[in-house]
């Protein structure tokens, strides 16, 4: 008998007490720009995720899009200004930034779900008023620090064994729209939720020490302990601080890890020895 048929056989063996364990779990999925990738990589990314509702998993989208919008405000020219590094997003940008988030990025991460055999709808934050903001820094404009969050259309689509893929968008106490680190945004839902996991994908392998390996298992402590000593830094930190947000709120536990990885989220949830960083409290 061919050994790789018997290798996946034990493969699919294993697997069994984590995919008793993740039944009717709730598992959030941030999607980043840079993790998305070839098309090659979103259709392995999105049989994955078909893959997880099929066993009986919750799967939440929630998506980035940062080199999606740089690249259409350079295409219609909308200058930006920046603040702290940070872009000010006015009324013109928050235009662009709905149009590719909710538009380009979200149907293409739809359209990938739905071609595995997925089920997938695409809506923003600001449907159903499901994400209320609040300016998160004055300088910046219209960027929302979530302050509400309404689960009740996700339960919904999951009842209906529908998977959603959210667009960081929220809306104001007076209509404006707001966009939303997508990091933050999937923290604030997955804390909502209550979800079992909120797994972070990005484009570096997890949280890594001093001596530059990665951690496969971290603390709030350990968390807290390394930022003060400069060991957790530059875009590492508004990504932890997310998970610890999370964790706070009511989510059993954060990854961070590389979704440029074949197969990530199933290694990290259907394995021993999981991908990435797993943070808890």
């Amino acid at each position: 008998m061919n050994q790789d048929w018997i290798a996946t056989a034990r493969t699919l063996s294993e697997a069994l007490p984590y995919l008793q364990r993740y039944s009717g779990a709730t598992v959030v999925i941030k999607l980043g720009g840079h993790a998305m990738g070839s098309d090659a990589g979103m259709a392995s990314f999105a049989r994955d995720v078909t893959l997880m509702r099929q066993v009986g998993i919750n799967p939440v989208v929630v998506h980035g899009g940062g080199p999606m919008i740089n690249e259409m405000l350079d295409k219609l020219g909308v200058k930006t200004e920046f603040v702290d590094g940070k872009r000010v997003t006015d009324a013109a940008t928050v235009e662009v930034v709905e149009m590719v988030l909710s538009g380009q990025v979200g149907k293409r991460i739809v359209q990938a779900i739905n071609d595995q055999g997925g089920r997938a709808a695409g809506l923003s934050g600001k449907d159903a008023n499901m994400i209320v903001c609040e300016p998160s820094d004055p300088r910046l404009g219209l960027v929302g620090e979530p302050t509400q969050v309404d689960t009740g259309l996700i339960k919904q689509m999951f009842a209906a064994g529908v998977i959603p893929v959210v667009a960081p968008l929220g809306t104001g106490k007076n209509g404006e729209t707001y966009n939303i680190n997508g990091d933050t945004a999937a923290g604030a839902i997955a804390a909502a939720l209550d979800a079992d996991r909120l797994l972070l994908l990005t484009d570096v392998s997890g949280v890594k020490g001093a001596d530059g390996e990665v951690l496969t298992e971290l603390s709030a402590k350990d968390i807290d302990a390394m930022t003060a000593d400069g060991t957790i830094a530059g875009g590492m930190i508004p990504k932890t601080e997310t998970a610890l947000s999370a964790l706070k709120g009511g989510t059993r536990a954060v990854v961070i890890l590389d979704g440029r990885a074949p197969n990530a989220c199933l290694l990290e949830l259907f394995t021993e020895h999981g991908a990435g960083s797993i943070i808890r409290l």
